[in-house]
């Protein structure tokens, strides 16, 4: 499949997540038929105004009838079809087979586990609408999460190179790595397909890992959560086409010849 083209900037970003600005017309509002959630559901405003909502108050309206209890530091809903599980200080909510990113991450304030009320919805086959007038409309589903809109050899090839060229990084760098195969396949210069990107020989060998078969290894746990994390919109290092650790290679030719764009970890991203 072909995906569309990574946001601009250097910070984090996923449809999941986009803010809900709230003004001053429609401020304090969580309509959940037609009833006003948004003290039970702890409802309130983070960094860029996304809605930030109590996981357990809100699960149980998306998914009735479901489990929702607190193990091993962290919140999981069990219920037909749906293992969800959020663990404060983590930048993703996991979902069955899937894992959306938070960019600001999953919260815990006052013995409550709040995440934003999209991605919880995106979770539990839920719909969120804001208006200026109705504030934030939350409109229940399936009450599980759809099957992830990419396929499984997708995964398999892009943990694979997140993993070969960024072990020892970040989940961030891991991002990063992920999120510059993704730019070039939305870009014209480039295959249109993650396999063709990691194995593209036009101008020579593209990857490293290609050229020295560490491509084939097994991926740690990290880069296959990062890998879904790309998959599902996350993203880092804007539109970088780019990257190479200036400290491993002698060849810096991208150093020359385009437009540096923000270092992560040991590598350096650009245009």
């Amino acid at each position: 499949m072909k995906f569309g083209k990574a946001a601009a900037g250097v910070a984090l970003g996923l449809a999941l997540a986009l803010p809900l600005a709230q003004p001053a017309a429609a401020a304090n509002v969580l309509s959940v038929g037609g009833e006003n959630l948004w003290n039970q559901a702890s409802a309130r405003l983070v960094e860029g105004g996304t809605t930030y909502v109590s996981l357990r108050t809100v699960a149980e309206v998306l998914a009735p009838g479901a489990q929702v209890t607190w193990e091993n530091g962290a919140a999981r809903v069990r219920g037909e079809g749906v293992t969800l599980a959020a663990k404060p200080g983590e930048r993703w909510l996991t979902v069955n087979d899937r894992a959306l990113y938070i960019p600001h991450g999953v919260l815990l304030e006052n013995g409550r586990t709040l995440v934003p009320v999209r991605a919880l919805a995106e979770a539990l086959g839920g719909e969120v609408d804001w208006s200026r007038e109705a504030g934030v409309t939350l409109t229940p589903g399936s009450g599980r999460a759809a099957a992830p809109a990419y396929t499984a050899e997708e995964l398999y090839w892009l943990s694979r190179i997140i993993s070969a060229e960024s072990r020892g990084e970040p989940l961030l760098g891991k991002i990063a790595v992920g999120t510059v195969v993704l730019n070039r396949v939305a870009s014209r210069e480039f295959p249109n397909n993650i396999h063709d990107v990691i194995f593209d020989t036009k101008w020579g060998v593209q990857f490293q890992p290609v050229a020295n078969g560490t491509v084939y290894h097994e991926p740690t746990q990290e880069s296959v959560l990062a890998a879904k994390l790309v998959l599902e919109g996350a993203r880092a290092a804007g539109d970088s086409l780019y990257f190479l650790a200036p400290d491993l290679t002698n060849n810096h030719w991208i150093m020359e010849n385009r437009e540096f764009v923000v270092t992560i970890g040991c590598h350096w991203f650009y245009l």
